[in-house]
Parts: structure tokens; C-alpha cells; sequence
């Protein structure tokens, strides 16, 4: 259709059904003109009378695993109906020009896709990294005119990066591949992608969460080739929602404290002859804390404890959600919380202790759902950024007022767990 019609059926309903499982009934009018805006930007960048097409590729959430991932652990994640939605249309040539909200447009040749060092940390080497991902794995590439928008906010833990690095492989996969390269095998393009030409060695939790939907577990004791479960879980259908509490603190200065934690776990692996903990069981641990204390320091034991509980702890969540126990889940998500705070230590940075505010955010959250049936812990990474709440649909809004009275109006964004992660709407 071009931009008139599918503007028109978009206006009509045509695809409310969808609308409503990715965002909730609520929300259709807003997402109707959402859609329908981006439509009229694709078509005054490149022409309205076009073939376009839609997609919505969602950000992601990390429910549990804290800090698991980067030694070989397992981890839970969520998509989330936060998203980046695109409407593009395929072109005869080996050029891909993306549009995205509120950024310089990015003209990409695409013939031979190679590294450029020069394009580190760009969305460029991404886009150029994608359609390298998709040769090398076998799979066909074309050019291709796209206008995107995204409400996955920057700096929010809910990787707004990954969701693009996602979203132009579903473009490509949608217009030269007819669909046939599944989503978790996107995700892993999109790290090869992000690590090979954009120059960030991250891992793949990002990727497949946003790109596979709903609750996915996954394995990354083989991080080439990740175990991947997606969990029959509906977080809305059990009367939740995912709450991110933004607190509003400064992550400069911020680069050692988070590199401190895979090295100090790795400094514990490597006095046992392993490269990561995923190699090490605790009974191991345990029996050497003496030397561990001269050799890595006390911190280091202590976040080697929490890998280790944490890591099993992946696995009952797993197993919780799979039967549908949502107090056990709830108890794992407890645990999480209290182990990456006294063991793992990431809710606060040292070097500035006046600034706590995740610790108080957790502090203010125990207080709003004292007695509640919910759960709560750090968000992502710590130190700084955003706590996370499983509340209930009848306590939201006193959640809400309660800690925006602490870290300012639209502090609290209120979330649900989608099913489908990346996704062609038409």
C-alpha cells in the first residue's frame, strides 16, 4: 500500500488486533497516531506513493541474572512495549538510507560492507555490520529507504541500541529474505554486528530480549551459540505491571566501577585455571576463601558468591514462570535484589556516597509495597539509573505518586511485557 492507503487502514482499524497485543487496548488511538505519523515522515523524506511496509522491533528489560552474563551465566529478560517502529520500502540499489527521530539521516552503500574504524560507535557501522552479519550467515541484503521513531528512551537500561541494531535486520530480513531469518538469529547478527563494526564487546542478552519477545531465558555457558527459551509467562494477564523508577543519577565516572565487576569475578576464575566463574562451582569457592582473600580481595569473593547463587537463581525463576508461580518468581526477583546489593555491590558507587539514590529508591519502594504481594530490585547494570518493581495493577498509581514525590513527575514509567519482540506489522 502506499502512504494514503495504509494511512487510511491504519485510521480504520485495520490493525487494532495487533495494536492491542503489542501495547494494550488503552493505547491503540495514541499507537494509530503514532503509526500514522510516521508514515507521513517516510513519505515527505521519500515519497509517498511507494510500497511501505511497517515494523516494530520492542526494548527490553533484564529481569534477573544481574551481572551474570559476561562470565558464561544465565540470564532473564523481558520485551517490553516500548518500541522503535519504522515504516520503509525496499529500493533497486545497494544503498540504505535510515531516518531516524531527531538525528542526522544515514546514507549507507552497502555493496561491500566492511569496518571502518573510523565509524565506531556510529549507527552507521551498524547498519554496514548488519548487512555484513546477514551475508556471513548466508542470507541475502538490498537497499532499503526507512523513517524510524523510538520511545525506548536513551539511558534507561532498556537498550534502545539493540532495538535499532534489531530493526534493520528485520527490514532486511522482511524485504530480501521473505521472512525466513528467525529472530533469535537476528539478534545474534546484531551482536556481530555491535562488536565487530561498531566496536562494543557486548553481549547478546540485549539483541535476543528485544527481538524474540515475551520472557526468554538464556544460557550463555557456549556464548557463540546461546541457549535461547522463550517462557509462556503473561505478566498483564496476572494482574502486573513492570515499573522503572528512574532516579535520576549521574553515570559519568562510572567506566571502573562497572568494568571492576567482570574483572573481579574473572580474577576468581582465573585462580582456579578458568577464564570465567561459569567454570567454577561455589563448594570450590568455599574451600578457598583464605588464599581467595589474598589473591582477589574480599569484594571480588563476595561477587563470586553472588554469580554463583545467582546463576541457579536464574533457573528457579525459569522454572517458576514455566508453571505459572508467580510467588516463587517474585521471592527469585527478592533474592536477586538483596545479593546484588550486599554481595555483588552495584546499587552505589563508592566514590560518591552522598549520591545514592537507587539505594534510596529501593528504600522508598519497600516502604510503598510493604505487605504487597511484588517484588523489586536494581535495573541492569547499577550504580546509577533505574530501579525495577513488579506491581499490581491496583497498587500502580500509589506506587507511582509515591516515589515521583522523590525523583520528580514522569520519573516512573509503567510497562508491560509484550509477547512479540521483533515483529512485521505489514
Amino acid at each position: 500500500m502506499n502512504a494514503t492507503m495504509l494511512k487510511s487502514a491504519v485510521d480504520t482499524g485495520r490493525f487494532d488486533e495487533i495494536f492491542t497485543t503489542l501495547y494494550g487496548a488503552e493505547h491503540v488511538p495514541a499507537q494509530r497516531r503514532r503509526y500514522i505519523s510516521t508514515i507521513d515522515e517516510f513519505a515527505k523524506l521519500f515519497g509517498g506513493e511507494r510500497e511501505i511496509s511497517l515494523f516494530s522491533v520492542a526494548g527490553r528489560s533484564e529481569i534477573s541474572g544481574n551481572h551474570t552474563d559476561h562470565n558464561c551465566g544465565r540470564v532473564l529478560a523481558a520485551s517490553i512495549d516500548l518500541d522503535i517502529i519504522a515504516a520503509a520500502s525496499p529500493r533497486d540499489d545497494l544503498h540504505i538510507n535510515i531516518q531516524s527521530e531527531g538525528f542526522p539521516i544515514d546514507n549507507v552503500d552497502i555493496t561491500n560492507p566492511t569496518v571502518d574504524e573510523s565509524l565506531y560507535y556510529t549507527s552507521k557501522s551498524i547498519i554496514s555490520g548488519m548487512c555484513s552479519g546477514f551475508l556471513k550467515y548466508g542470507h541475502k541484503v538490498g537497499g532499503y529507504d526507512a523513517y524510524t521513531t523510538s520511545n525506548v528512551f536513551k539511558g534507561s537500561g532498556l537498550s534502545s541500541s539493540a532495538a535499532f541494531e534489531d530493526m534493520v535486520g528485520l527490514i532486511l530480513n522482511g524485504f530480501y529474505n521473505d521472512g525466513s531469518v528467525d529472530n533469535a538469529e537476528i539478534a545474534r547478527i546484531a551482536q556481530y554486528s555491535e562488536n565487530v563494526f561498531f566496536g562494543k564487546p557486548s553481549g547478546l542478552m540485549d539483541q535476543t530480549a528485544c527481538a524474540v519477545g515475551g520472557f526468554v531465558a538464556i544460557d550463555f555457558r557456549n556464548p557463540t551459540a546461546p541457549v535461547i527459551e522463550k517462557l509462556p509467562f503473561d505478566l498483564s494477564a496476572a494482574g502486573y505491571s513492570l515499573c522503572i523508577v528512574n532516579t535520576g543519577g549521574n553515570h559519568a565516572n562510572l567506566n571502573d566501577d562497572y568494568a571492576s565487576v567482570p574483572a573481579e569475578m574473572k580474577k576468581v576464575a582465573s585462580y582456579f585455571g578458568k577464564s570465567v566463574l561459569r567454570e567454577v562451582t561455589l563448594d570450590e569457592i568455599l574451600a578457598n576463601i583464605p588464599k581467595l582473600r589474598e589473591f582477589a580481595g574480599d569484594r571480588a569473593i563476595m561477587r563470586a558468591i553472588h554469580f554463583e547463587n545467582e546463576n541457579e537463581r536464574v533457573v528457579m525463576q525459569t522454572e517458576a514462570l514455566r508453571r505459572g508461580d508467580l510467588d516463587a518468581f517474585f521471592a527469585g526477583v527478592m533474592e536477586s535484589g538483596d545479593s546484588s546489593f550486599k554481595y555483588l555491590q552495584n546499587v552505589y558507587t563508592v566514590k560518591n556516597v552522598k549520591e545514592q539514590g537507587l539505594s534510596l529508591a529501593l528504600c522508598l519502594t519497600d516502604m510503598a509495597l510493604h505487605g504487597k504481594r511484588a517484588a523489586w530490585r536494581v535495573h541492569g547494570g547499577g550504580f546509577a539509573g533505574t530501579i525495577q518493581a513488579f506491581v499490581a495493577e491496583a497498587d500502580v498509581e500509589h506506587f507511582k505518586t509515591s516515589l515521583e514525590s522523590a525523583f520528580g513527575k514522569g520519573s516512573v514509567t509503567i510497562l508491560k511485557v509484550r509477547p512479540y519482540g521483533a515483529i512485521r506489522i505489514i
